[in-house]
């Protein structure tokens, strides 16, 4: 894929997206001191699912596999073993899921090769901003760890976080709990003592059911009304979390 042509489709895919945001906050939990932040990466910290959902319509292209992008929103913020699992639930279980996820991923691998992960916006200034404040930071993505590490530390993000969970470790990741109470005992904090910040529907599904507050930063998918519910706000982006923070009281103790 030329450079203008994956630019102008990942600016299109981003385009797909409706633009209506929450203004203000759809909820004010309890004013409790919050003591970290936990993050998810793709779509939060790194600029990973737009190109993520390029690499799964070229792959369905090649292979003649309909209905792709109805599907690729189910699997925003699950781990391989629970793609694999949506894909053969949309497609049959004689579909080779594995095939086609290898597919993606060895596309994924040429553009990250080719052109690089951008941070998304305001990413590594809200983390020095957080820290300053004297939160702890911690990530849990349901990506596999090996690969965390190395897109983070390429991004110079990998230092600020003080533990890493990610999907292979869990046996089901998001929307279940598993991920992010894992990530909170790891600080030894309890989930209510931590905020998540997520982008999927899956991730602030499983942040809430692990007994955390979550604030939602939209990518891909704008947030339905289950998921405004769900989150304790809905932000436009990472420059805003900060203010938020201490706009409803979660400052630390």
């Amino acid at each position: 894929m030329e450079k203008n042509d994956f630019k102008v489709a990942k600016e299109a895919s981003r385009a797909n997206v409706q633009t209506v945001r929450a203004s203000e906050p759809t909820a004010v939990p309890t004013r409790t001191p919050v003591k970290a932040v936990i993050f998810d990466m793709d779509g939060v910290l790194l600029d990973t699912e737009s190109i993520c959902f390029i690499c799964w319509e070229r792959a369905a292209r090649e292979l003649g596999i309909d209905g792709i992008s109805c599907v690729y929103k189910k699997c925003v913020g699950t781990n391989v073993s629970d793609t694999l699992q949506i894909l053969k639930n949309a497609y049959g279980s004689d579909f080779n899921a594995e095939k086609f996820y290898a597919r993606t991923s060895e596309l994924f691998h040429v553009v990250e090769a080719e052109k690089g992960i951008e941070k998304m916006p305001y990413a590594a200034e809200c983390l020095q901003s957080l820290k300053r404040a004297g939160y702890r930071l911690a990530l849990a993505s349901s990506t596999r760890e090996v690969t965390v590490r190395r897109q983070l530390k390429e991004a110079g993000l990998l230092d600020f976080f003080e533990t890493v969970t990610c999907g292979d470790s869990v046996k089901h990741s998001k929307p279940e709990p598993d991920i992010y109470i894992k990530a909170c005992q790891s600080l030894n904090l309890l989930p209510e003592d931590c905020v998540a910040v997520e982008d999927s529907f899956n991730g602030v599904r499983s942040a809430v059911r692990a007994g955390m507050k979550c604030v939602m930063i939209p990518d891909q998918l704008e947030p339905t009304e289950e998921i405004k519910k769900l989150a304790s706000t809905v932000l436009h982006d990472l420059s805003e979390l900060v203010s938020w923070l201490a706009q409803v009281g979660y400052h630390t103790s």
